[in-house]
């Protein structure tokens, strides 16, 4: 997942695409090291996640090589510790499902404020999978947003604990109701997987292996799938699955 998303975007840009890169500030990112800063036009906003305000936190770094960019979603609550997922005992944290709402709202907020249009909105691993649900039915009204096709990339990152149990209640913003969610009562890696299978427009097969149970139903939704691709070939696979992806009809969507 980590060499598709340094790459990718890279491979894109390079066939003159413009493409914008997002991903959490995970406490492990060196900043002295890599250079980042804080965005402080694109900062500043709180997203309330159960009643608490959150503030927004935007740096950026740059890619010389690649002469890319890479925005990061950051926030001290949720970012700051050295760990990814777990911690030093390898137990998940509780607030998991938290900071999957605030990447997710993150990301799309920051959006808005660049006032750029995605044709394509590209997840990549179960951490990105609410963007599918908030892009359907929070943000489906945005000018910004509606004609941005959703491609859920299915990688190997499965977990087997439950996220939080209010995980649902928490979810919950204008546009989104509990029937909208309710598979995920039961908050676990297939049912989000499946959440966001549901609401995008198409799927990308990320890892030779992934979760049996998503890959029948994977099967089951008759969305277009793009199987998996080696590293020699998926750079130009997904740019022409992009293009499919942008010639599909409304009703097809």
């Amino acid at each position: 997942m980590s060499r598709i998303g340094r790459y990718l975007p890279q491979g894109i840009q390079e066939k003159g695409r413009e493409i914008r890169t997002f991903m959490p500030k995970y406490g492990c990112v060196n900043e002295r090291r890599n250079q980042l800063h804080e965005v402080i036009r694109l900062s500043g906003m709180n997203l309330i996640i159960d009643d608490t305000d959150h503030p927004l936190i935007i740096k950026v770094a740059s890619i010389q090589s690649a002469r890319m960019q890479v925005y990061f979603i950051d926030n001290e609550d949720y970012f700051q510790r050295k760990y990814v997922l777990m911690d030093e005992n390898n137990e998940y944290f509780d607030d998991n499902d938290e900071r999957t709402i605030f990447f997710a709202r993150g990301v799309l907020e920051t959006v808005r404020k660049l006032r750029w249009s995605p044709d394509i909105v590209h997840c990549h691993g179960w951490m990105t999978a609410l963007i599918p649900l908030y892009l359907k039915k929070a943000y489906h009204d945005d000018p910004l947003y509606s004609n941005s096709k959703v491609i859920y990339s299915v990688y190997d990152d499965y977990f087997d604990n439950m996220l939080n149990k209010e995980f649902v209640n928490k979810l919950i913003v204008e546009g989104i109701t509990k029937e909208d969610i309710n598979i995920l009562e039961k908050p676990n890696y297939e049912n989000l997987s499946r959440i966001a299978l549901d609401m995008a427009d198409a799927t990308i097969i990320g890892s030779k292996e992934i979760n049996k149970n998503i890959s029948k139903y994977i099967k089951s939704i008759k969305k277009p799938v793009l199987e998996y691709k080696s590293e020699d070939e998926y750079i130009n696979a997904y740019s022409d699955f992009y293009d499919q992806i942008l010639t599909m009809r409304g009703d097809e969507a």
